[in-house]
């Protein structure tokens, strides 16, 4: 599976482990930054690219990594044809098993934002697995719905 990744500076670290990670199972991964820390980067010049290319290609996920994940979802979300959840941890269980289970099976979730202040690699690595291996059911309420997200709710 394609999948892109981008982060802000309080990202990079877990982003950096987290390509490493896909690389080694396979995945084609492209890295839209950033390649370097820098405390004053701002998170929607690196993430948009990121969340551009998913809406571009439909079979493909993105990954995206900030402090918190909230701002970063924000950006991805203005971008037709993505569906960002954000992943800061929590009660592993029932996030895992429910919230981003769900997001894949209803509403067909393709980008990822993980709050890199709140989850080490150890956290993000099985909450990720369960996110990719998860598919969209198709179910024709599922299907109905995610079109109204991606037509602005018509």
């Amino acid at each position: 599976m394609k999948i892109y990744l981008a982060s802000d500076h309080a990202g990079l670290e877990l982003k950096d482990k987290v390509k490493k990670y896909l690389t080694d199972l396979g995945h084609t991964i492209e890295d839209l930054g950033p390649e370097r820390f820098d405390p004053e980067d701002d998170y929607p010049d690196l993430i948009r690219p990121a969340a551009e290319a998913v809406a571009r290609d439909s079979e493909s996920r993105g990954i995206i990594f900030g402090g918190s994940g909230q701002g970063e979802a924000m950006v991805a979300n203005r971008i037709a044809g993505v569906r960002a959840i954000v992943f800061y941890g929590g009660n592993w269980v029932a996030f895992t098993e429910n919230v981003i289970r769900l997001s894949r099976d209803h509403n067909d979730s393709n980008v990822l934002s993980i709050g890199a202040r709140f989850v080490d690699f150890e956290h993000a690595r099985p909450a990720i697995d369960l996110w990719l291996k998860t598919p969209f059911s198709k179910e024709e309420r599922h299907v109905r719905r995610v079109r109204k997200i991606d037509n602005d709710i018509k």
